[in-house]
């Protein structure tokens, strides 16, 4: 069974500057919800890694993070598929944890937990720290371009670590890429 990790905010749901505080607010990207039941069938093991330093910042919650994740894993169950585990990162950018993507300690908690290697795992998301992550390990890095992916996608250029990247336009047109790609070989 493979791994891939996907990035939260801009991936799998909509963004937003001003964070996203409750579970009202957490509203799906079109067509992500059902992109990871379809990686849950065909075998793959999900899991979320993701900043989320509105808890540090005071923002909202754990109690409110917790009722957003609950929608989250129910939308995926009701669509058929499953979440491996969600990892997120409560610090802020200052407080220098390992967690913090860049770094890569949220996908190595992964790896380690689901009992799964992330060299090679395709890892999903909409900002450079999510592509450096996912290069810290060896994964396959994926940008989309929703969220803040446009905005990263014009920055890509400047850093030649990540020149392998695949970029789609979203986590939709990614799966359907990917289930494509590997039925094929």
């Amino acid at each position: 069974m493979s791994l891939i990790l996907l990035d939260r905010d801009g991936v799998i749901n909509e963004d937003s500057d001003n964070y996203i505080r409750s579970a009202d607010e957490w509203q799906p990207i079109p067509g992500s919800i059902e992109a990871i039941a379809r990686l849950s069938q065909a075998g793959y093991r999900v899991a979320v890694c993701t900043n989320q330093s509105g808890l540090g910042r005071g923002y909202f919650t754990r109690s409110d993070l917790d009722a957003m994740h609950r929608k989250m894993l129910a939308l995926v169950e009701q669509a058929g598929g499953s979440i491996a585990g969600i990892y997120y990162c409560p610090h802020l950018p200052d407080e220098n944890c390992d967690c913090r993507k860049p770094l890569p300690g949220l996908i190595d908690q992964a790896a380690a937990d689901l009992g799964l290697n992330a060299a090679g795992a395709a890892f999903v998301g909409d900002s450079l720290k999510d592509l450096q992550a996912a290069h810290a390990r060896d994964c396959l890095p994926v940008l989309v371009k929703t969220g803040k992916g446009e905005k990263t996608f014009t920055a890509l250029s400047e850093h030649s670590s990540l020149s392998h990247t695949r970029v789609f336009d979203n986590l939709a047109a990614f799966v359907n890429w990917f289930i494509k790609d590997r039925t094929s070989q």
